[in-house]
């Protein structure tokens, strides 16, 4: 738990340091995505926004979340928000620094700062913030990018990923 190198020796295609490249080549990488995917259709059948999220730390789910804003009648009640909300109860800020949030959708203002203030270290989405616009009309239109950079903790995003094949949930829920 909490065996982080440190943030200095971190890039972008490295971000725990270790030699490690995140090509998200990798069939691992895109089942998280895929799963992503699964949940936000999941949140769709349950009554709610189409989104999904999950936490995984070397190679392994974690936890998984979905929106429940409707049938928690929570507005706040993102995907990544219940994903954060599970993940600070059972892991420390040390361990969280390792993992990786994966998400069907780029995360929102709200969802960005609570996955900074939460210590997890690594984003991965599907759709782009900019492409669900598109799909659904802008609301707040900051990209989780612009959100990360404000931080002193470097927060490594990588999307999107698999873009097509995430923009069909919100397609067929939004149109």
């Amino acid at each position: 738990m909490g065996s982080d190198t440190g943030w200095a020796n971190r890039t972008a295609s490295d971000p725990k340091g270790r030699g490690e490249v995140n090509t998200m080549n990798d069939s691992v990488d895109l089942q998280f995505v895929l799963r992503s995917l699964q949940l936000a259709a999941d949140a769709v059948s349950h009554g709610n926004h189409p989104f999904g999220a999950l936490l995984v730390c070397d190679g392994q789910i974690l936890l998984e979340a979905e929106n429940t804003i409707f049938t928690e009648h929570d507005l706040t009640n993102h995907a990544e928000i219940n994903l954060v909300r599970l993940a600070v109860r059972q892991y420390d800020p040390a361990f969280l620094e390792d993992c990786t949030l994966y998400t069907s959708t780029e995360p929102c203002a709200m969802c960005a700062g609570a996955i900074y203030w939460s210590g997890i270290g690594a984003v991965v989405y599907a759709c782009s913030a900019t492409r669900l616009a598109d799909i659904a009309g802008e609301q707040l239109a900051i990209r989780s990018t612009e959100i990360f950079a404000t931080g002193i903790r470097k927060v490594f995003v990588t999307g999107p990923v698999l873009e097509d094949e995430a923009t069909s949930v919100h397609v067929a829920y939004w149109t």
